[in-house]
């Protein structure tokens, strides 16, 4: 037969042949992404230095260099420990006060019951 295929069962064998590419692919892709887990904390602590470096990057930038930028941060990281620190021992102080009050409220409580 002039043009004809030898074989009539031959494209059943390519379908075949496609259907376990496509599998031995999908397995592939499944134990690849498997063996690369992303842990989230450390997705989000990755993303968040990244931010950080563009900000570090975009001040320098906007400052004309990385010694100006640097300046520019450390004047603003002394203000906001400046505010902090008066707000911090506020806080420490309350909680001392509030702790020794539930102290208090509680032999009250245990001297009453006794």
């Amino acid at each position: 037969m002039i043009g004809g295929r030898l074989d009539k069962h031959d494209g059943a064998a390519d379908a075949l042949d496609k259907t376990d590419l496509r599998s031995a692919y999908e397995r592939g892709r499944r134990d690849e992404r498997a063996g690369r887990k992303r842990h989230p904390v450390m997705m989000t602590i990755t993303f968040a230095l990244a931010a950080v470096g563009l900000a570090l990057l975009a001040i320098a930038g906007l400052n004309g260099s990385f010694a100006v930028g640097g300046q520019v941060i450390d004047a603003q990281l002394n203000i906001a420990a400046d505010r902090a620190a008066p707000a911090v021992s506020e806080a420490a102080n309350a909680a001392g006060q509030n702790l020794r009050e539930a102290g208090q409220a509680a032999r009250v409580k245990v001297g009453g019951a006794g």
